[in-house]
């Protein structure tokens, strides 16, 4: 077994380690298609064998031509340590400075196989969003981060290394951007070819960045979600007996089951693989599993009536979920679904995140791989038929909405009819809503947003003092806020104060809320002050999912609701990253692709060691203000009332700032008498 010692050791080749090859015991990503010409592969070995001395060349070249030829990517399996990765104490790992040390905490929790979707692949989440390229790539960053000191950042590119280079000690310790490319070639074939080629990456949202926190960052959004949607679709946040149908159990959409349950009401989830669903329920995550439809059916109807909480994975396609609620309501005219929603990863339609219903998962895997063409076909019939029953369910009263996974979006594009009727909406609208849109959008715009920290102790303990903290924090603030403001408070501090007795953690000892800016400072003040008093033991780093207030330019997802023509501009995102590199931030990031998918999004993110000192209080300040003023700003400047208050209140608390504020136009036939006298 390998230690941390070794591993922060670097690229060690005298002796090369073992090649034990895939391990049989884990999920692995899809083979991937990325078309490369005899050129090009050429080019992809020569690309991997130049992180080795030419010595090792004609051992390591067949093995990584053999892995590029049958998994579609050269991951480096013989570089992956022996040893279990996960988030080890901070005080463990070798480094010259605790922010280096907080960050390969972070990556390690990142690949951690109870946390990561495809570890062997160094995936996270998503089906593939990559930690990085290659195992030679983890090994050079946790080797140049244990070096480091505090007048060095670390550059990556891609998940490539690029160096350590000279900075200050007000600088941020790594700056990571991933997949940006040049925008007329950031299309999803160029993506494939470039990562086989091993010069870009797919960072999805937290796995680049290093700031994933486990299927836990998404149950408290998705909670929140479903408490809002029941509010504006069925008139009450009371969710007893209400039935929820979605898809996905596997990186992030493992958290909807959880979710359902704390929001009270039975979800029932389908997955195609078998091996997420039994992860979810050996995790306490899943309450029941059965790959017979008529006994989901049957248990729908028995939680309906009890009125009691049920979270129960269909193993099979989600397609046929909805095609057989269909035609129960067709036969007794019953409708046993209230909301709906999907979580399949269709930013990759065709690379794993969709599983066709013509098709077994077995067969589905094999076609994707041998006849790519053949396989993107069935996914669009299977994504028409999706369609057709959701369409009939809606019609009956569901209510459903597009989670920001691109659903609507590939579903259009492959020939369903989901668009507006002509003339009713912009390009960011299709004829059911995305839940920006419809539910979290007006949220963001009161500047909440996924606020989260994680203890670098590992210790539950300094998790349970943090966790107080923040619900202290919180009741205190709720006090003569708005309506609005406050609801989104006592959310929270429902959320926070029943977190523990959910068993939320897997991975790191880290939890999230939702915050407005004020909220956030003041909670990484409060947990700073905690640290110098010695209440917490160590470090703890504060961050966010870059699904937030400021984070993402996404015009289907996090933007949808920007109504003025900005939705596909990316100054925003761009603005963040920088804002947060020069303000404190100890280390940033910036992606192309995230939830929608690749050249759909940018978004970037951030992290923060608090350490007690007076410095991490002084940026940490600085930093969360910027962090979400951001974006309030940009919204509210798009015409959002809700961000338009918001901003002012920010003003008023804060002397220094000043936002440009937009005036409207209130009489709108002044836009029409204008334009026919310019006809005229």
């Amino acid at each position: 077994m390998s230690t941390l010692e070794e591993i922060c050791s670097g690229l060690l080749v005298e002796p090369l380690p073992e090649n034990r090859g895939r391990n049989p015991g884990l999920p692995h990503a899809p083979t991937r298609t990325p078309h490369l010409t005899a050129a090009e592969e050429r080019l992809a070995l020569r690309n991997a064998l130049r992180y080795f001395p030419p010595c090792h060349h004609a051992t390591l070249a067949p093995e990584f031509a053999q892995e590029l030829r049958q998994h579609g990517h050269i991951y480096m399996y013989r570089f992956c340590p022996p040893m279990r990765i996960k988030a080890y104490p901070i005080h463990q790992y070798p480094c010259r400075t605790p922010q280096a040390a907080a960050i390969m905490l972070m990556i390690m929790n990142n690949l951690d196989p109870a946390v990561a979707q495809f570890p062997q692949e160094l995936v996270t989440y998503g089906g593939n969003g990559q930690v990085f390229s290659n195992w030679a790539q983890f090994r050079l960053v946790m080797h140049y981060l244990s070096v480091m000191t505090e007048e060095q950042t670390l550059v990556l590119y891609s998940g490539h290394p690029m160096g350590l280079f000279p900075s200050l000690p007000s600088s941020p310790r790594a700056i990571i951007t991933n997949g940006m490319v040049i925008p007329n070639y950031s299309s999803r074939e160029q993506y494939e070819k470039m990562f086989a080629l091993g010069v870009s990456m797919y960072g999805q949202m937290t796995a680049g960045s290093y700031c994933y926190i486990g299927p836990q960052g998404i149950v408290h959004g998705t909670m929140l979600t479903l408490l809002n949607a029941g509010r504006r679709y069925l008139g009450s946040g009371d969710l007893r007996g209400r039935v929820l149908v979605t898809s996905g159990l596997g990186g992030m959409s493992g958290a909807q089951a959880k979710a359902a349950v704390i929001a009270g009401c039975i979800g029932v989830v389908a997955e195609v693989d078998e091996a997420p669903i039994r992860k979810r329920h050996e995790q306490g995550w899943l309450m029941e599993m059965s790959s017979s439809l008529d006994h989901c059916i049957q248990r729908i109807r028995e939680a309906r009536a009890a009125k009691l909480p049920l979270s129960l994975g269909y193993h099979g396609n989600i397609v046929d979920l909805w095609e057989r609620l269909v035609l129960e309501y067709q036969r007794s005219g019953e409708l046993l679904v209230d909301l709906g929603s999907d979580q399949t990863s269709l930013h990759n339609p065709f690379s794993g995140g969709y599983y066709p219903v013509q098709l077994s998962f077995r067969q589905a895997n094999q076609l994707m791989a041998s006849s790519p063409g053949q396989f993107r076909t069935a996914v669009e019939e299977s994504l028409k038929r999706h369609v057709a029953a959701i369409d009939t369910l809606a019609e009956a009263g569901m209510f459903f909405w597009d989670y920001g996974n691109a659903f609507l979006l590939e579903a259009q594009r492959a020939g369903a009819k989901v668009a507006k009727e002509e003339g009713s909406g912009g390009a960011t609208e299709f004829r059911y809503p995305s839940y920006v849109q419809h539910i979290m959008g007006d949220i963001f715009s009161l500047g909440f947003g996924p606020f989260r920290w994680v203890c670098t102790s590992c210790d539950p303990k300094d998790l349970e003092v943090t966790d107080q903290i923040a619900a202290t924090v919180l009741e205190e603030i709720a006090v003569g806020v708005s309506e609005g403001v406050r609801q989104q408070y006592h959310d929270n501090i429902r959320w926070i104060r029943e977190a523990g007795k959910h068993q939320m953690v897997v991975g790191s000892m880290a939890r999230i809320l939702y915050s407005d800016q004020k909220g956030r400072v003041c909670i990484a003040l409060a947990i700073n002050k905690a640290i110098a008093d010695g209440r917490v033991s160590a470090p703890v780093v504060i961050s966010r999912d870059h699904h937030d207030v400021s984070g993402t330019d996404s015009p289907f997802r996090e933007t949808s609701n920007v109504y003025d023509g900005s939705a596909f501009c990316a100054d925003m995102a761009v603005q963040n990253f920088v804002g947060d590199a020069f303000r404190g931030a100890t280390w940033v990031s910036l992606h192309n692709g995230g939830g929608v998918g690749w050249g759909e999004v940018m978004n970037g993110g951030f992290g923060l060691v608090l350490d007690g000192s007076e410095e991490a209080a002084k940026r940490a300040s600085l930093m969360l203000n910027w962090d979400v003023s951001n974006g309030v700003a940009r919204r509210c400047w798009s015409g959002n009332s809700n961000a338009y208050e918001t901003m002012e209140r920010s003003m008023e608390a804060e002397t220094q700032l000043r936002v440009t504020m937009p005036y409207a136009v209130e009489d709108q036939r002044v836009l029409d008498q204008a334009l026919d006298q310019a006809l005229d």
